[in-house]
């Protein structure tokens, strides 16, 4: 029998075997792109379900290692590959449930529950993926529990068939054959499988090699340890904003302003210039802070930081590649934004536009459902609207829909950077949910995205060799143009996005490796080539990874 103390030391192994082996995983991604990879993805999802196992007792049944290890996978989901890889594991939780231990047709049954979770997820499922490898163990491990009743038979046939599974990837998808590699999200779930029956057959957990890291749970700072932290903090909120004089506060002077706020905190700057007066306090009551500037106009550009928090975060240390937890906010308002970004620039430029918060991520380090869902309840709002910015974090977005309490979540389907700036414009504060849903995905779709970056590997995209370190400009997606000059193929993809007599505006953010001066001149080349009928508008992103995002509309 499979024993909850089996499936907890499982997990554990199969962390461990994908972590030891991420960066071969990584690299059988084919195309060149540097993003948030497979290998990566899967482990890291693996891995918060590794450290919640960690702390089950031996005599642990097997509902609830299988049900907490779901829901874990859950909330540390990253990527489409990481989604996936946590919705295999809640169908093996859903036919597990109440069970102190499984036989072999619980083992089968729980493989196709599995299947049938991963399937449903997929709007277009594609055969020779990590789909097709959990379909085929189901397959073998449903006929082995016809035939013989044990459950490690059960186990070893589902793993056969995941093998010769992955092997044949290549004749289902030409992409791989012609690289000669087997599908990435079949190889990190043999190797998680791989992981489970070295405990079930021998008892021994795959040990995570020293660089790859270790699945010894999180440690947790005491209240003590938190209070400490910030304990030097008098005031704990920092609040920024400006205000735009009423007629009627005009004649009103701003030092009984400044008397007040010295009054409840310190650091108390109030700066009067015309029609506007700059307020900086710190303070333990930001909402009489906001009351009492009220008096004197309307307020714009309102900045609000916890302190403490802030200050605990920096003492304390977050894990890498886990966002700082959020205190939840009530819900107040009717409208809130999310947004996932990478770059100081974006996230200023977001928060600009009216984004609560930014969850930062993107190409490189993809969030986790639970990064997001954090996000989601610190926003204070009834209906939260989250642009994922990524096609690859749209899914681990998706999950946080049903895990969020007391407010609606509508996730747009934004794929870049642009899509979600676009998005966030065409906002109405007057219309419902459902019409500014569809109005910011229309705005969203009319966007062209141009994006220039670096090959991350030795690659060949549609018959075209590309070497590792060669500059490539991407158009909607799709690889169009290769070469070594940042600027000039950041030109031609731009050039490429544009539509004469149809494109008024082109923004271009520069980032990381790129300078104004290069985007400078990249919009006076394309000024010249299209006169005055396009408005050019230019951002510093600082985003990594992109030299050049750039859109059309």
């Amino acid at each position: 029998m499979i024993t909850g103390k089996m499936f907890r030391d499982g997990i554990i192994s199969g962390s461990n075997n994908i972590s030891n082996s991420r960066q071969a995983v990584d690299a059988l991604n084919i195309f060149p792109v540097p993003d948030g990879d497979t290998g990566t993805n899967m482990s890291m999802t693996i891995g918060a379900a590794a450290k919640e196992m960690a702390v089950l007792p031996d005599d642990c049944s097997l509902s609830e290692a299988s049900s907490r290890c779901a829901s874990a996978l859950l909330r540390g989901a990253r990527g489409n590959s990481g989604v996936i890889l946590s919705l295999i594991f809640r169908g093996f939780a859903k036919s597990f449930k109440g069970l102190e231990s499984a036989g072999a047709k619980d083992l089968a049954d729980a493989f196709s529950n599995a299947v049938d979770a991963a399937y449903k997820a997929v709007m277009n499922p594609t055969e020779g993926t990590i789909l097709t490898v959990i379909r085929k163990a189901s397959e073998a491990a449903n006929e082995m529990a016809n035939t013989l009743d044990d459950p490690l038979e059960v186990g070893f046939a589902g793993l056969l068939a995941a093998r010769e599974a992955l092997a044949k990837t290549p004749e289902q998808l030409p992409v791989l054959k012609k690289a000669g590699v087997v599908d990435a999200g079949g190889q990190g779930l043999v190797l998680i499988l791989e992981g489970f029956l070295s405990v079930f057959e021998n008892d021994v957990i795959v040990q995570a090699l020293e660089s790859a890291g270790t699945v010894t749970p999180v440690s947790t700072p005491s209240k003590k340890t938190v209070a400490e932290a910030s304990g030097d903090i008098k005031f704990g909120y920092c609040s920024e904003f400006l205000i735009e004089k009423s007629n009627s506060a005009k004649k009103k002077d701003p030092l009984k302003l400044r008397a007040f706020l010295e009054s409840i905190g310190d650091c108390v700057v109030v700066v009067d210039d015309n029609d506007i007066i700059k307020v900086h306090v710190h303070s333990n009551e930001p909402g009489n802070v906001i009351q009492s500037a009220l008096e004197y106009g309307q307020l714009i550009n309102i900045k609000i930081d916890n302190m403490r928090y802030q200050h605990r975060n920096a003492d304390v240390g977050v894990e890498e590649g886990e966002a700082p937890v959020m205190p939840e906010a009530e819900p107040v308002n009717n409208y809130g934004f999310v947004a996932v970004s990478a770059g100081d620039g974006l996230a200023d430029l977001f928060k600009d536009l009216g984004a609560d918060i930014v969850v930062s991520g993107g190409q490189t380090m993809n969030p986790s459902t639970d990064d997001i869902l954090n996000a989601i309840m610190a926003t204070p709002a009834k209906t939260v609207f989250v642009l994922p910015n990524n096609k690859n974090i749209i899914m681990a977005a998706e999950q946080a829909i049903g895990l969020a309490e007391g407010r609606e979540v509508r996730v747009l389907q934004t794929k870049t950077i642009p899509q979600g700036i676009s998005a966030m414009l065409i906002f109405d504060e007057n219309d419902d949910a459902d019409a500014n849903q569809m109005a910011m995905m229309e705005a969203a779709e009319a966007v062209s995205t141009a994006q220039v970056t670096f090959a991350a590997r030795d690659s060949e995209v549609d018959g075209k060799p590309i070497k590792q370190g060669e500059i490539m400009g991407l158009c909607n997606g799709k690889i169009r143009f290769i070469g070594e000059d940042i600027a000039d193929i950041a030109f031609k993809s731009a050039d490429k996005i544009i539509k004469r007599n149809q494109t008024a505006l082109v923004t271009i953010i520069f980032g990381e490796g790129a300078t104004e001066k290069m985007a400078e001149d990249i919009q006076q080349r394309l000024a010249d080539k299209y006169g005055d009928d396009i408005e050019f508008t230019i951002v510093n992103g600082g985003q990594p990874i992109y030299y050049f995002i750039i859109s059309a509309e």
